[in-house]
């Protein structure tokens, strides 16, 4: 268990961070306290396993944002100001870009390249079909050069 976390928990704290989550890291303990409880009945490869506590991270964060609100707005990212650790795969300015994206391209970028899921992957995890997610996956990437090149000039 504590390779699993060591391997995972700094690309779900980031994924929490970059899709706005309150309390990023105890939905991270969250979801560990989560996976160990049902890792015994785990089946499954290394990418299996990634899937897997990502899709609990992915619920965790569903049920923190409908709890906080019923309203749309629980959604939208809010920006820490410090504390984002150097182990985290995902930095401040990226974080404010991220930001800036509508909710679904955020969480199709953030689970590709934070959680570095496969495309597949991710288009079960958020129930939709991979040519849509490749689709808002392109739209965010464009966005986010766009953003970034701006904030860099």
């Amino acid at each position: 268990m504590a390779e699993v976390y060591e391997e995972l928990a700094p690309a779900v704290l980031g994924y929490f961070r970059g899709r706005g989550a309150g309390d990023p890291e105890g939905l991270t303990g969250d979801v560990f306290v989560s996976v160990t409880t049902g890792l015994p009945r785990f089946r499954g490869n290394r990418a299996a396993l990634r899937r897997w506590v990502f899709t609990i991270a992915h619920n965790r964060l569903i049920d923190q944002f409908r709890r906080s609100s019923r309203v749309a707005e629980a959604a939208v990212a809010t920006m820490p100001d410090s504390g984002i650790e150097d182990s985290l795969p995902i930095d401040a300015e990226i974080l404010r870009a991220l930001s800036a994206l509508p909710e679904g391209q955020r969480e199709v970028v953030v689970l590709r390249f934070v959680a570095d899921l496969p495309l597949a992957d991710v288009a079960k995890i958020v129930g939709k079909r991979s040519g849509a997610v490749k689709m808002a996956q392109a739209r965010a990437l464009t966005s986010l050069a766009a953003t970034l090149s701006t904030e860099s000039d």
